[in-house]
C-alpha cells in the first residue's frame, strides 16, 4: 500500500491551538487505498526538519504533505516555492530567532514544490473550500520546513514527492481578532483530504491559471 505522510505544527505565536495539526487529525487514516500517516512536528528551526527527515526514513513515505497556520489568508494555500532563508519576525517555540541566515549552505537558493498544487486548489474550490496557489511561505519555519523537506528529497529521498499547505485562522481562534479570515477545522480537514486525493490522482499538474500580477 501506498503511503503519505502528513504533517502539522503544534501552537506557535501564543496561540492555544494550531489549525494545521487539528486539522491533520481529521483526515481519514486511509484514502483511495493509500495510507495517511500524521505527525506532529515542532515549531522550532532545525529540529522540525529532523523529526521530519527520521519519520521519512522510518516510513518510507511515497508523498510528504506538510501544513501550517499562515493566520491572516483567506483560504487554503497549497505553496509553489520555498527559500533557503531564515529570517523570523518572532522567536520559534525554543527561542530561536534566526535572521537573514541560511537554512543549508549546499542547498539550491530555492526549490519548487512537486505536489500538483493548481489540481489541489481545483478541486478544493470545487468542493466549496476557498483555495489559492501561494507563492511564498515567508521566512519562520513553515518555509523552513518546507524547504527542509524538498531538500531531504533532493538529495536523500529521489522517489518522494512532496510540499507545503498553508491554513488559515480556526474559527475559534478569531474570537478576539475582529475581522480576521477564518475557516472551521472541519473544512480545513476537508481541504487537506481533497488536496490528497488530487495528489493521488495527479502526478503531474494541471495547466490552469493560478499566478498573481503582484
Amino acid at each position: 500500500m501506498k503511503k503519505i505522510l502528513i504533517t502539522g505544527f503544534d501552537p506557535f505565536g501564543g496561540e492555544s491551538m494550531n489549525p494545521a495539526y487539528e486539522a491533520v487529525k481529521l483526515v481519514p487514516s486511509e484514502i483511495k487505498g493509500v495510507k495517511i500517516i500524521k505527525l506532529e512536528i515542532p515549531t522550532v528551526f532545525d529540529k522540525s526538519i529532523q523529526v521530519l527527515d527520521e519519520a521519512m526514513m522510518e516510513i518510507q513515505p511515497d508523498v510528504v504533505i506538510n501544513v501550517g497556520q499562515a493566520g491572516n489568508r483567506f483560504g487554503i494555500t497549497p505553496e509553489r516555492i520555498a527559500i533557503n532563508e531564515d529570517d523570523a519576525r518572532i522567536k520559534d517555540n525554543e527561542g530561536n530567532q534566526p535572521i537573514d541566515t541560511p537554512i543549508v549552505e549546499d542547498g539550491a537558493s530555492a526549490y519548487f514544490s512537486t505536489l500538483p498544487i493548481k489540481a489541489m486548489v481545483e478541486k478544493m474550490k470545487e468542493k466549496g473550500i476557498p483555495a489559492s496557489v501561494s507563492n511564498t511561505a515567508g521566512t519562520f519555519v513553515c518555509n523552513h520546513l518546507m524547504y527542509g523537506l524538498m531538500y531531504l528529497i533532493d538529495k536523500k529521498y529521489p522517489n518522494t514527492r512532496g510540499g507545503f499547505i498553508h491554513v488559515p485562522y480556526a474559527t475559534e481562534q478569531v474570537l478576539d481578532k475582529p475581522n480576521s479570515p477564518s475557516l472551521s477545522i472541519e473544512q480545513i480537514a476537508k481541504g487537506l483530504e481533497v488536496s490528497i486525493e488530487a495528489v493521488i490522482d495527479n502526478v503531474e499538474d494541471i495547466k490552469v491559471v493560478g499566478g498573481e500580477i503582484s
